[in-house]
């Protein structure tokens, strides 16, 4: 049977404070034996248009397919 969680105002605190602000994003808690050791933040960013840059390339405005991460590296590697 697994341990019950020991969670302390502190914890709670901590907690709360990674919850704060975030918009876009995940709180991941970590727990071992019962207690809570480690909060990993992941906050991500979203942008609902494309670039200025991007609608030009692409013509007509229109989002391209997905390219693989390898073509990614490659034309973020052409604009340097």
């Amino acid at each position: 049977m697994a341990k019950p969680l020991e969670v302390d105002q502190q914890w709670l605190d901590r907690i709360v404070e990674q919850v704060n602000g975030l918009q876009y994003g995940s709180v991941n808690i970590t727990v071992h034996d019962g207690r809570i050791v480690q909060i990993d933040r992941t906050e991500r960013t979203r942008y609902d248009s494309p670039s200025h840059k991007q609608s030009q390339h692409d013509g007509q405005g229109q989002s391209k397919p997905r390219e693989t991460a390898h073509a990614q590296a490659e034309s973020l590697r052409a604009v340097q």
